[in-house]
């Protein structure tokens, strides 16, 4: 078992050290000198979210750009009380969700693009804040770049509770990947919290034909269509100025459920080159877990278990630590824990995903 493991984590680690070689080669860009020229549409799928819709709104009319270059269109998805949009002065418009498919996201998305009039299109969640300069950096990036399709980074608002910071150190991993596999020109993955993309391009790719009975995946599935037909077309903007804040969930469950939500999407991957790097990182996780349950059971020595935490932790605290100063320059706080729960948490998600259930804003889902 000792040389399976040894195996494992050395495949583990040399992937992680290519994520984190990656993440250094795509430049941080936050100049907004060009005069704005971009229309945007901004996508809001919503559901019950009365208590956060006005903070996104709110962050959207201090936005440093003109007011007649966008619009934001809210798409109800059978919220149990209507929204009303209080006075603003941008255009806005609340339109009911159109279902036809699995996914309620995807379905919104294709609802509102029925009366998007603009070619770029952004989405964002109702529980998010953007920077004053999130679009007017997003111009300025389209003006100096042949593009049709730009993935954007993501955080937390933290409190000082240990599960909002456990998410934190977890979604710091996944944006670290993220980033670093686009500096390596393999981008297979996103948040749709921050996503934009031309109205022409996704016509082109036939929206979320070929995926849309899955319930998540609006974003990532979208991407990898995208980075297989159009390669060039598919950046990733790096920028202080473009990171959308949102909020941790407050209890494991819902963490769980969304977790398990994310997970379920890595086996339908278009990407090789994800698929593969997500299954050596679930082979990481379970090689930890294996190797304490072998410590307990006295069949490794506490050297060798020692060694392989030491091994793993070292290149993920290495790419967290970047991504994490990337995304709010705080710092790491209850690492080591988070470290140590990490691997039993990420394999019961992943292998969870594989057959199970989950819920998400009061429905159920089946993988």
């Amino acid at each position: 078992m000792i040389f399976v493991l040894s195996f494992v984590i050395i495949l583990y680690c040399p992937a992680i050290a290519f994520l984190i070689y990656g993440f250094t080669k795509v430049n941080t860009i936050d100049y907004t000198r060009l005069t704005p020229k971009t229309k945007f549409s901004i996508i809001v799928p919503f559901r019950n979210e009365a208590e956060n819709l006005p903070v996104l709104l709110g962050s959207l009319s201090k936005l440093n750009y003109p007011l007649e270059l966008f619009e934001v269109i809210l798409v109800d998805d059978f919220s149990k009380e209507a929204f009303i949009v209080p006075s603003l002065k941008f255009k806005v418009s609340v339109i009911k969700n159109i279902r036809v498919s699995n996914s309620p996201k995807k379905d919104a998305i294709v609802t509102a693009m029925q009366i998007v009039n603009t070619n770029w299109i952004i989405t964002t969640d109702a529980d998010c804040v953007v920077n004053k300069n999130w679009l007017l950096t997003l111009d300025n990036y389209i003006q100096l770049h042949d593009i049709a399709m730009i993935a954007g980074a993501v955080t937390y608002d933290c409190n000082n509770l240990f599960l909002h910071h456990f998410q934190q150190l977890d979604l710091a991993s996944l944006q670290g990947a993220t980033i670093g596999s686009f500096g390596i020109k393999k981008g297979f993955m996103c948040n749709g919290a921050n996503f934009a993309y031309t109205k022409s391009l996704f016509q082109e790719l036939n929206g979320f034909d070929g995926n849309d009975g899955i319930a998540s995946g609006d974003d990532v599935f979208l991407l990898q269509k995208a980075a297989e037909q159009f390669p060039e077309k598919v950046h990733y903007l790096k920028s202080q100025n473009n990171i959308v804040i949102t909020k941790p969930l407050n209890d494991w469950k819902s963490l769980f459920y969304q977790r398990v939500r994310w997970a379920s999407k890595a086996s339908s991957y278009k990407s090789t080159f994800g698929k593969g790097l997500a299954l050596v990182v679930f082979a990481g996780n379970l090689s930890l877990v294996l190797a304490f349950i072998l410590l307990l059971l006295g069949l490794l020595s506490f050297l060798n278990t020692l060694l392989f935490v030491i091994l793993k932790f070292s290149v993920d605290a290495i790419l967290i630590y970047k991504s994490n100063q990337f995304l709010n320059k705080s710092k790491m706080r209850y690492f080591i824990f988070s470290s140590l729960l990490y691997p039993f948490f990420s394999t019961t998600v992943a292998l969870y995903s594989l057959f199970g259930k989950y819920e998400w804003k009061g429905r159920k889902f089946i993988k």
